[in-house]
């Protein structure tokens, strides 16, 4: 299909890279295809994500932690994705640089084969401080994340667990929500300050002790050297002339997060006026 339909589409052939979007997409070959056009599309549409992407590029985000991976997958076989963003500080640097973090992060990680079929837990512990909420804008958190976890990438999301989230988070995720298909939103649970609720569904024993789990303490260099040590095959994969140059994508591949429009601005609008009262 690739050959016939988008026979200059600069991308890998092999068994291993397709079955990744197939799989993601129970082998419908017409759903695979689009998530492997979306896949590179997302490059074209967001530069300051991909363009020179690699760990090299990203190492203070993980030397300040803002994310990590369990060493050991849960009961079920997944591997736990830990983000803490309240490590970053708005003036350090830019967030789309944990936005390229994740997506690294999400490259490694659906490199083995059982990644692919199981998928991945993701935990986000949040630090109630408004005014970095504020400076993160409805571009960032709804048309760059949401696409590429749901719509531009070939892995399976199975749970996104929020905890410590402030009050104001919930009008956020409102407004997000509109943006992700039934079934992902309802895999996004907010446990508040209740570790037994966040304990029902991921085992406290591969759960640091940060999350009030009894697997050590969070380790936040092995996950960073794993991502550096893989400098060069990132810069294969990443750091090469536009693989969609030449190709002529239909309309239907825009993100539907570029359709949000005045509707999603003005709800920002709104819940950033809110921010000022919240605490």
């Amino acid at each position: 299909m690739i050959l016939k339909d988008h026979p200059n589409l600069r991308t890998w052939l092999d068994d291993a890279f397709l079955l990744r979007f197939l799989g993601a997409r129970k082998f419908d070959y017409d759903r695979a295809l689009h998530l492997l056009l979306n896949y590179h599309a997302s490059r074209k549409a967001w530069p300051e994500v991909f363009q020179d992407l690699k760990p090299s590029t990203v190492k203070h985000v993980l030397d300040l932690g803002f994310l990590t991976v369990q060493p050991r997958p849960d009961p079920h076989g997944r591997y736990i994705l830990c983000l803490r963003p309240g490590k970053w500080k708005p003036n350090d640097y830019p967030f789309v640089d944990n936005i390229r973090a994740i997506y690294l992060t999400l490259e490694k990680l659906i490199q083995p084969e059982e990644t692919q079929v199981n998928g991945i837990v993701i935990l986000v512990l949040i630090c109630p401080q408004p005014e970095r909420v504020r400076r993160l804008g409805p571009g960032l958190l709804a048309k760059k994340v949401v696409a590429i976890l749901q719509d531009g990438f070939p892995i399976r999301i199975k749970a996104v667990n929020i905890i410590n989230e402030p009050r104001i988070f919930k009008g956020i995720f409102a407004i997000i929500k509109p943006f992700l298909k039934e079934k992902m939103a309802e895999r996004y649970v907010l446990h508040g300050s209740d570790l037994a609720s966040l304990h029902r569904v991921v085992p406290h024993s591969v759960l640091p002790q940060e999350y009030g789990g009894v697997a050590g303490r969070l380790d936040m260099s092995a996950w960073s050297r794993t991502l550096l040590e893989a400098e060069e095959e990132f810069v294969v994969e990443f750091c090469q002339p536009d693989p969609l140059e030449g190709v002529i994508l239909p309309d239907s591949m825009l993100f539907e997060g570029e359709q949000a429009g005045a509707h999603e601005e003005d709800s920002f609008r709104h819940l950033r006026s809110q921010l000022y009262y919240c605490y």
